[in-house]
Parts: C-alpha cells; structure tokens; sequence
C-alpha cells in the first residue's frame, strides 16, 4: 500500500547527519512525487540529503500560498502507482508550516500517512527553554499592529500564570526585535521569557531570563530566526 510520507528538513544550514537519522536517505530514494513549498529550495535539500533520483524522471507539486486551492485535491492523484513525499521548507510538515491541507485530504482518501523523524524549532524551543513542557500553547504569529500586538502579549502572558502553561510564538525575523520590544515593555518583571535563535545551528543561543533580567542587556534578534516563550515566574 503506498503512503504520504512526511518528510522534515533541516532548519538553517545546520548539517543533515547532525539532525536528520542515518536511514533518511533510504525513505527519500523510494519516492519520485514531492509536495514542496519552493522547487528550487526542496530540490537543493533533496541533493544534500542523499537523494539520488534523476530530476527530470521526478514530479513536484508546489504548495504554497499562490497555489489554487482547485488544484490540491489532485496532488495525491498519483498515490496509486507511488508513495509521494510533503517535504517540509525547515523542519517538520504541517506544524507551522503548510501541509496540513493535504494530511486531512490523504485521511479522507483513507491513505497511510507516514511522519518521519526531524528536527521541531518549536519543540526544541521549549525543550532548551527550562519553561513547563507538560502544558504548553503554540500560537503562530501575533498581530503586526503595535497596539494589537501588545494586547495579545498581555493575554498570553494571563494564560501562562493562570494555567502555568508555557506560551510559544514565533515572528518574521525582520520583525523579531519589534516583537521582543514589545515583550519587555508590557510583561511584568518576574515574568519569564526563553527565546531560542538559529536552532541547530553552530550558533543557536537558548536563554532563558526574568522580563527584568532581559532588560538589563542588549540583544539583536534581527533576521534571525527566532521563536520566543512566555512562562510562570
């Protein structure tokens, strides 16, 4: 019975033996259909994974916001001949990241979806945060606007001491510093605040500060990547 395999990819220019298991290379040769979110992006990462298919001989699909929702009901059209790869831009499929869409459509169609082991920015966050891992909340991207932004900080933060539970958000990494901002003008300074940078890369920094802690140094997150927590003093 062929499968959707879910295949994560490094974060960064971190190496793929560091992060990626030795059997990698095997699960990626059998496949000959990919769902990516850029060509040239998942064909470069396929190369340095060990993916020895003839290019030319191989169907990608592109998923990603300019496709037309019309066309993905037919992405796993050739799932009767091939299993078919969704390979991740950085890190693992569907989890802040696009994918999930075709996930629920392979469940409808009752085909085997099989997740493969990777790297999550998010888990290993809260892993290196020393925030609580038994209860935590993951909330993609806050607003933009300012004001909107801070309300929602505020609120997160109400939800991590009311219910000890850790809060996890990430940022365009032009807009981390804005963001962090933001973080220490409306916390209060017991607060705790982990923020995690360039993960898994040769140098990723996890540090985890009280709002009054952080306020006492300088740090420039700018085009970073970057994914920030929000936990019980």
């Amino acid at each position: 019975m062929n499968k959707l395999f879910l295949i994560p990819a490094t974060i960064g220019n971190s190496s793929v033996s560091d992060v990626l298991p030795a059997n990698f290379p095997q699960h990626i040769n059998t496949l000959k259909t990919f769902i990516v979110e850029d060509l040239r992006t998942a064909r470069r990462f396929l190369r340095s994974a060990g993916y020895t298919q003839n290019f030319d001989e191989v169907t990608f699909f592109e998923l990603n916001k300019h496709t037309d929702s019309r066309e993905i009901e037919s992405f796993l059209n050739t799932i009767s001949k091939d299993s078919i790869g969704l390979l991740s831009e950085a890190g693992v499929p569907c989890v802040a990241d696009p994918g999930a869409t075709i996930v629920a459509l392979a469940h409808r169609k009752n085909i085997q979806v099989v997740p493969l082991v990777g790297p999550s920015s998010i888990l290993l966050a809260l892993m290196a945060s020393g925030l609580n891992g038994q209860n935590f909340c993951f909330n993609g991207y806050l607003p933009i606007d300012k004001k909107e932004r801070e309300r929602k900080l505020k609120e997160l933060e109400q939800q991590a001491v009311q219910k000890n539970q850790t809060q996890i958000f990430i940022e365009t990494p032009f807009r981390n510093n804005h963001l962090f901002e933001s973080i220490l003008t409306v916390c209060n300074p017991s607060t705790k605040v982990g923020i995690a940078v360039n993960i898994t890369q040769s140098n990723a920094i996890h540090q985890t500060k009280t709002v009054s802690d952080w306020k006492k140094q300088t740090i420039d997150l700018h085009k970073q990547n970057c994914v920030f927590l929000i936990g019980k003093d």
